[in-house]
This record gives C-alpha cells, sequence and structure tokens, in this order.
C-alpha cells in the first residue's frame, strides 16, 4: 500500500506521495493542529500488537520517557491491509553523540523499563524461542562474511569466528533451560531509537518482547551503535560500557545467576542478532560505517571479552 493511503487512514489529507524518513520500512514524519506525528509500521495487532500497545502505555504512564500511541479521531493503531501502522508523537531533542552522560542516563533508562517488568509475562509479549541455530547455519555465514570481507580488503579471523559461534551453537539449550531472570522489554535499545531531550527518551518500542534480562544487556552492548550516522562505528569502549552498566546499575540489582551466564549471553546474542546482520547484506560491507562496526564486532567475538563485566 502506498505512503499516502496510509496517511489518509490516519484522517491526514496528503497530495503527494510521502517520503518515508526511514530506509529501512516505512516510517512517515506528518503535522495536524496538534504538533508533529510519526506514523510507522509496527507490530501485527492480529498476533502482538494489543499486548505491546498496552505495555507501552503502562510504561509512559508510569513516568518512563517511551513513546506511545497518541489519541486521533480515528483508530490508533489500526491494521491497513495485512499489516499494522501507529501514530506516535514525534519527540524534539537530539541524536547521541556518545557522550559518557548520554551512555550512563541511557543504561539507566534500560534499568528502569527493566524494573517496570512483571516476573510473569503479564503482558502476553511476544516471547523470545530463538534456540535452534545448527551447524550447517554457521559455517555457511561464516563462508559469507569471509567472502565479503575479503572483497573488501578486510582480514578477519574467520577460524576462530567459526570456533566461537559453534560454541554458541552448543550451549543453546542449556541457556534455553535455565533459570535466569526474564523481562518485558523493547528489544531493541539502541542509540538509534533514543532522542535525548537531554535525558533519553526511547522512540522505537515496538519490539517488545519477553526474553532473559541479560540478553536485552547483551544486545545493547553488541549493537548499540549500529545505523546511526552520529555514533561511533564500533561497539562500546570499555570505559563506555562502563557508564552504561553504571546507570543500569542504580536501578536494577543482576543476579549471580546472570553473572555466570554472561558470556554465553553474549555468544548466544552474537549468533542471533550480529552472525546474519554480517552474512545476509553483502552491501553492507560496501558501507564504510558498517564495516568499521562489522570488524569492531569480530574483533570482539575472537578475544577474550571477560573485561566487559556486568558490574563495574
Amino acid at each position: 500500500m502506498k505512503g499516502k493511503d496510509i496517511l489518509t487512514m490516519f484522517g491526514f489529507d496528503v497530495q503527494e506521495e510521502p517520503q518515508s524518513i526511514y530506509a529501512f520500512s516505512p516510517v512517515y514524519h506528518v503535522k495536524n493542529e496538534t504538533g508533529d506525528i510519526i506514523i510507522k509500521r509496527t507490530q501485527s495487532l492480529l498476533k502482538h500488537g494489543n499486548q505491546l500497545m498496552n505495555f507501552i502505555n503502562l510504561l509512559n504512564q508510569s513516568g518512563i520517557s517511551v513513546v506511545s500511541p497518541i489519541s486521533l479521531p480515528v483508530e490508533n493503531p489500526q491494521l491497513i491491509g495485512d499489516e499494522t501502522f501507529v501514530a506516535y508523537p514525534f519527540i524534539t531533542g537530539k541524536t547521541y553523540t556518545s557522550t559518557k552522560e548520554e551512555i550512563f542516563e541511557a543504561g539507566r533508562l534500560l534499568g528502569r523499563i527493566h524494573d517496570f517488568s512483571p516476573s510473569r509475562n503479564t503482558f502476553d509479549l511476544l516471547k523470545y524461542d530463538v534456540f535452534d541455530f545448527n551447524k550447517e547455519e554457521v559455517e555457511e555465514s561464516v563462508q559469507n562474511i569471509e567472502k565479503y570481507s575479503k572483497k573488501n580488503g578486510v582480514q578477519i579471523n574467520s577460524l576462530l569466528l567459526k570456533e566461537k559461534l559453534l560454541k554458541a551453537v552448543s550451549q543453546q539449550n542449556e541457556l534455553k533451560n535455565s533459570s535466569l531472570p526474564w523481562v518485558a522489554t523493547p528489544h531493541d535499545y539502541k542509540a538509534n531509537n533514543l532522542i535525548f531531550t537531554p535525558a533519553p527518551y526511547l522512540i522505537d518500542p515496538d519490539n517488545a518482547s519477553w526474553i532473559p534480562r541479560i540478553f536485552d544487556l547483551a544486545l545493547a552492548l553488541l549493537l548499540f551503535h549500529n545505523e546511526l550516522e552520529s555514533a561511533p562505528k564500533r561497539i562500546f569502549t570499555l570505559e563506555e560500557w562502563s557508564a552504561f552498566i553504571s546507570g543500569y546499575g542504580e536501578v536494577i540489582t543482576l543476579t549471580e545467576l546472570e553473572k555466570e551466564y554472561w558470556e554465553k549471553a553474549l555468544e548466544h546474542v552474537f549468533l542471533d542478532e550480529v552472525m546474519w546482520l554480517m552474512a545476509e547484506v553483502e552491501e553492507d560491507w560496501f558501507n564504510p560505517s558498517q564495516q568499521k562496526l562489522f570488524v569492531s564486532l569480530i574483533e570482539f567475538m575472537t578475544s577474550p571479552f571477560d573485561k566487559y563485566k556486568l558490574a563495574f
């Protein structure tokens, strides 16, 4: 469906086809008498969309800086064709510039979100259940990563990368059957989803799910700087991670079991979230920003990462 038709369904009179402000999915910036609005695709209402909206509405009503659907004369969110769209307020502020204060406050906001979570999945969010990777998937992905890196003159330790990823495959059942604490969380906690006002404000909570708490932290460590031009083209430095986890630790006290499983969680989240990112789209390796991030991620994965602790 055309963007013009989507905006019409939300009550906007649009004469020309709008341009999405995001390259990877339809996101439209519009205005009405109340101010600026973002209209974007979200989780399916037929599956977990209503539960998602209940979750983020309650986060917002609890004083946590997360966008929630605005009141419109039409239904919001709404099913358009076979896709669901939602209208959020446009949050005015600045993008992330990797200052220590921004990173500390970003960690603290994630801590507040996790602290809000019930101990059970009472919001009925989509439950994380990706524990079925196999050896063949790893081998194929590493072959692609090696091929793409060579084309761009980038040297990587593909043998060690494959060894670490196969190790992660072997640990899947242990993680799945562990007694790690789970949380309701937006689970795409990256700098490009935050606006600083100057305190951080989460503007894209649409991937909310029920997931082991340290998986969410692992994703932040690995991909916080992904897909944002103003962010460094690398993972967090130790100093930056210390700031993030210190902010988080002002709100959340992690368990000894989580600390015990931290390295395995990092390896698993790399397997699930990072491996495909580097292996699926060859063009990303020709993007200098993504290439630098990929190299940083591989160097991290193929080196001891015991210094990236869950407490400082």
